[in-house]
């Protein structure tokens, strides 16, 4: 697993932390980091917005996550979503890393049977990959101000929470950045937007509501296009336009962070 950074050098600045490639099988999330690197790397001193956003902030990019997991869709199973993790007692390998981290853990929407889907894991973080990015989180907390993660598919931007009914502490404020509005600016692609729990599933053990609760009042995970023609086999047709309309969303949500730190 490798953390790119991307920002103008100097002294340390706030940061956003945005991964992908969470669940194996949503290929359209590791491509959005891709474009989003590339859009960072080729537009700095061109583009107002992000020449400013990258002046004045960091972003902190894992474009795969779930390396193995992912690296197995490509070779055996194309459906696969899980980490390759073994699980002792059973032939049934994997744990889902999206429902690994300490945020109600294995509470809700949530399996102990190593051969599901949603499988807790025997431990929090127990997933390797989930340790690391959870240790260099909490290694950078004082400079990392939203956590971003992009998932698919359902087009549903999710904040807060997932693993319980109760709002968020800054439920109001959250509400009121409906980056959907930009995302949507572009192609008139319709988003869903509110807490995860009431607008998609309840769901135990999310990276979201873990870095929420590690104090990062701007957490949320975008369920990109589409909402199940194609599902996770989403047309190279439309990775383009898919990176182009969330790119908005993406910049939105960081010049608010950048405007309104704590």
């Amino acid at each position: 697993m490798h953390i790119f950074l991307f920002g103008k050098t100097g002294s340390v600045k706030p940061a956003i932390f945005m991964d992908c490639g969470i669940h194996a099988r949503e290929w359209i999330s590791p491509a959005f980091c891709q474009w989003f690197v590339n859009e960072a790397v080729s537009t700095y001193g061109s583009d107002p917005t992000m020449t400013d956003l990258l002046n004045t902030m960091d972003f902190l990019v894992v474009p795969v996550i779930n390396v193995d997991g992912y690296s197995y869709t490509w070779t055996n199973d194309r459906m696969w979503r899980k980490t390759r993790s073994r699980n002792p007692g059973t032939n049934c390998r994997g744990t889902d890393p999206n429902r690994n981290w300490n945020a109600g853990w294995c509470e809700i929407g949530a399996s102990k049977n190593p051969c599901s889907e949603t499988y807790c894991g025997p431990v929090v973080e127990s997933e390797k990959v989930v340790k690391a990015v959870a240790d260099y989180i909490r290694s950078q907390r004082s400079v990392i101000k939203a956590y971003l993660t992009m998932h698919s598919y359902s087009q549903m931007c999710l904040f807060p929470y997932s693993y319980t009914y109760n709002l968020a502490a800054n439920h109001e404020e959250l509400v009121s950045l409906t980056a959907i509005n930009k995302l949507g600016s572009m192609y008139g692609t319709q988003y869903v937007y509110g807490p995860g729990a009431v607008t998609i599933y309840p769901a135990a053990g999310g990276s979201d509501d873990w870095a929420y609760d590690e104090g990062i009042k701007y957490a949320f995970t975008f369920e990109l296009r589409d909402t199940g023609r194609y599902g996770f086999l989403l047309p190279e047709s439309q990775i383009k336009p898919t990176c182009e309309e969330t790119m908005l969303a993406i910049k939105y949500i960081s010049q608010y962070v950048s405007e309104h730190l704590y």
